[in-house]
């Protein structure tokens, strides 16, 4: 059935149909009230017709939403329209587990590995807390997001499906490949199942295939029963001795012998990062005090004597009775009556099995809120066994009292069956702890801090210019402030700058537009400044302010100094040597002296820059205007320099911009 364009809940669009899978098909819809896209489960239609699985599913499925975990997807609402049961969640962005294990097509990296493990076990740690088992962890149900954070999915859906169709006509159903031992026999399943699966899931990341394989779904389950894995580390030597451990750990088939929470699995799981060749997994030995019962014998005994005797008899010819001897003539009629024994005796035994394991069904009682008392006597008279699963602070509930129950009450779906256990969570009252410094720690670090004060993390991500990724920011309750054991405290963590990286490329020995093509093109402000370097080409990149090979972030500004020699042009220089010599004509009487042609005449230097130029001699004093051409780059410093043979000197300087000058003067 294709529901594309189908409005479920009068709130939910159905756009595109995005996976199939054994127990449901996935939709990305649109939220029309809060205007964001959410991914929608629609139950198959198998799972529909069975009243018993869609209240566990529905009861599974509300226990579920109240988890609240960054590596958990999250249930926004539940459903039901035209006998589509539906669950709308969190819409990821990513690929599975098992994608990213296909395409590699070997093993993975081990810290990736390990770094992947500690997230699935801080979702199974905060589920387990809240009494929710998975039960069918697998690569399949862990989504790996596009900034590489692992989010687990299928809460709830899981335990409703393990309950109604995990074994079927003698076959078992579903992910056998990470069944836990006990899951694969059908027996009772608890925490440690989940992390068992998780240990086959690290198995198959750092070694690239499982640790079981057959045939059929069968031979695989009987191997979680009966063998050995090879351990991982012989088939990836590269495996540090500390995860080969944690994964054999993890793995073992007597549950006392298993890592006994997700808190335990996360302490090895971060300190193999820390030290990889460490010897700190605590490997349990299995107990054998527990003793073997002996049989008596003695009643098999006496019934081989008796019969012994009654052959002993009939060899001695004596007559049989009259049963015996209607049976010896009417065999075809003793056979017909015989079967029909055996058929009543076989249906009598089978509704009896029936009655033994299928008690009837019972109201199950709300008795959150009650003492603990109190919800004992409520569960026992209901004829439900009464548990306690776990004690812990609480702000809102007084001590003694109940925190909340699982299975969790809920209106018109509270039928459970008779001798079920209801198990509680009890408060412990207020508790007064100090919430430690997080800021500058790396994320796990902080988190463990904060558990360890008895308080509940949550993790905010966004990026920072400032922070390394993985490290907190900031954390929204003061340090050293009083708060409640059990309150949650909000940190900030980095996930880098959120701002592309690019690679300076170098431009020098290129042209300028070439040099600007290049660095914009890599995402950089280009700013251009100009030098001179006769030595080299007109035009080219000289340096370049931020050298070749060095990361920055896209829009960074980087100068470019570009060379641009002067071109020489010509200038006319006139020049009043007579005023500047300060030159007069001698009267008649100074002409009879023998020194007059001598005192009239000069000789003329002229230089650009400190460089000679022009030079002329034996130039009339008198002269008003003096003509010379120069040449010069640029704007320079040009200086007229006159002489005469009785010592006089005279000079006159100007800044002359031979770009824009034709003429210049000297007086």
């Amino acid at each position: 059935m294709n529901l594309e364009g189908k409005l479920l809940g009068n709130r939910y669009e159905m756009i595109e149909k995005i996976g199939n899978g054994g127990m449901a098909t996935v939709y990305r819809a649109t939220d029309k009230i809060l205007k964001r896209d959410v991914a929608v489960k629609i139950l198959r239609d198998e799972f529909t017709t069975d009243e018993e699985f869609i209240k566990r599913f529905e009861v599974e499925a509300q226990s579920a939403a109240r988890l609240t975990h960054p590596n958990i997807v999250s249930i926004y609402d539940v459903g039901v329209e035209d006998n589509l049961h539906y669950i709308v969640m969190e819409l990821i962005q990513g690929k599975t587990l098992k994608e990213i294990i296909v395409e590699e097509k070997g093993p993975l990296p081990w810290k990736w590995s390990v770094n992947v493990a500690i997230q699935i076990a801080s979702a199974l740690e905060t589920a387990h807390r809240n009494n929710i088992i998975h039960r069918d962890i697998k690569p399949h149900n862990i989504i790996i997001t596009e900034d590489g954070i692992a989010k687990v999915t299928d809460f709830g859906i899981a335990k409703a499906v393990s309950n109604s169709t995990i074994t079927a006509f003698g076959t078992t159903i579903g992910s056998v490949h990470y069944f836990s031992p006990e899951h694969a026999r059908g027996g009772y399943t608890d925490a440690k199942s989940d992390l068992y699966s998780l240990g086959v899931v690290m198995y198959e990341m750092v070694t690239g295939r499982v640790p079981f394989d057959a045939d059929t779904p069968v031979s695989v389950a009987l191997k979680h029963m009966q063998e050995e894995p090879e351990e991982p580390i012989e088939l990836n030597p590269n495996l540090p001795t500390s995860v080969n451990k944690i994964i054999l750990k993890a793995m073992q088939k007597d549950t006392t012998l298993r890592y006994q929470s997700a808190t335990e699995m996360l302490r090895d799981l971060r300190k193999s990062l820390k030290d990889p060749d460490g010897d700190f997994v605590e490997e349990e030995e299995y107990d054998p005090t527990a003793k073997t019962q002996k049989i008596n014998t003695d009643m098999y005994g006496n019934l081989l004597d008796d019969e012994k005797e009654n052959q002993g008899k009939n060899k001695t010819g004596k007559k049989d009775g009259k049963f015996k001897s209607f049976i010896k003539r009417h065999k075809a009629l003793s056979i017909f009556i015989g079967l029909i024994l055996l058929f009543a005796i076989s249906l009598g035994g089978t509704m009896a099995v029936l009655n033994i394991t299928n008690p009837p069904e019972v109201e199950m009682p709300n008795v959150v809120g009650l003492s603990k008392e109190e919800a004992q006597k409520e569960i026992e008279n209901a004829k439900l066994v009464f548990e306690v699963s776990s004690e812990e602070y609480n702000k809102d509930v007084p001590e003694g009292f109940v925190i909340s129950q699982d299975p969790a009450y809920m209106e018109n779906y509270n039928k459970v069956k008779e001798g079920s256990t209801v198990s509680v969570v009890i408060s412990k009252g207020l508790e007064k702890t100090t919430v430690p410094n997080v800021e500058g720690k790396e994320k796990n670090e902080a988190i463990k801090m904060l558990e360890d004060a008895n308080l509940k993390a949550e993790v905010v991500e966004e990026t920072s210019r400032t922070v390394e990724e993985g490290y907190v920011i900031s954390q929204e309750t003061d340090p050293d402030s009083e708060a409640y054991a059990g309150d949650t405290v909000k940190i900030h963590v980095s996930t880098g700058t959120g701002i592309k990286q690019v690679t300076v490329q170098s431009v020098i020995g290129q042209t300028e537009a070439n040099a600007k093509s290049t660095l914009q093109g890599l995402g950089l402000k280009v700013n251009v400044s100009y030098d001179e370097d006769t030595s080299r080409d007109n035009g080219v990149v000289l340096k370049q302010s931020i050298d070749s090979g060095k990361v920055v972030d896209e829009g960074t500004t980087i100068t470019i100094t570009v060379n641009k020699v002067a071109e020489t042009k010509n200038v006319t220089a006139n020049i009043n040597i007579k005023q500047i010599t300060g030159y007069t004509e001698p009267t008649g009487d100074e002409n009879t002296t023998g020194s007059t042609t001598t005192n009239n005449r000069a000789n003329i230097e002229i230089k650009v820059g400190g460089e000679t130029v022009y030079t002329d001699s034996n130039v009339d004093k008198n002269t008003t205007n003096k003509t010379a051409t120069i040449q010069g780059k640029g704007t320079a410093k040009v200086e007229v320099i006159i002489t005469d043979s009785n010592g006089g000197n005279w000079s006159r300087t100007q800044t002359v911009n031979f770009n824009n000058a034709t003429t210049i003067n000297f007086n």
